[in-house]
């Protein structure tokens, strides 16, 4: 049984925490590469926030949000560019194989009783 492509997008999203599909919705709609959304956020900035400090071509005084973001990371970090770029999902990937390798190792771990320690239990029986 084939799944239909709206299911197969729907576990894709589903896959993405909602911080940061609030990311992925702000690269979209902001069209920041995947640099400027990694400086953007090792900024501190909140993606729903962007549309605020972004110039829409009626505010001449201010930079566009592009260059604002390069322009802070530099005087922040000391660097135009992070070291190491990776992208919201890739990232989210990165999150969900550490957690499940955690579980792994949690579920093999032999538990290990008071008594072979040498220390009372919790309960001081």
């Amino acid at each position: 049984m084939t799944e239909t492509r709206e299911a197969v997008v729907a576990k894709k999203k589903a896959a993405v925490s909602p911080k940061d599909q609030a990311w992925i919705e702000a690269r979209r709609r902001h069209r920041l590469s995947h640099a400027h959304v990694q400086m953007a956020r090792e900024l501190g900035f909140n993606p729903k926030k962007l549309g605020s400090l972004d110039n829409h071509r009626q505010q001449p005084w201010k930079l566009p949000l592009r260059q604002y973001i390069e322009h802070l990371y530099l005087k922040r970090f000391g660097r135009e560019r992070p070291e190491a770029v990776t992208s919201i999902e890739e990232r989210s990937r990165q999150v969900q194989r550490k957690k499940a390798e955690r579980k792994a190792a949690r579920a093999t771990r032999v538990p290990v009783s008071p008594v072979a320690t040498g220390k009372p239990d919790h309960l001081g029986t």
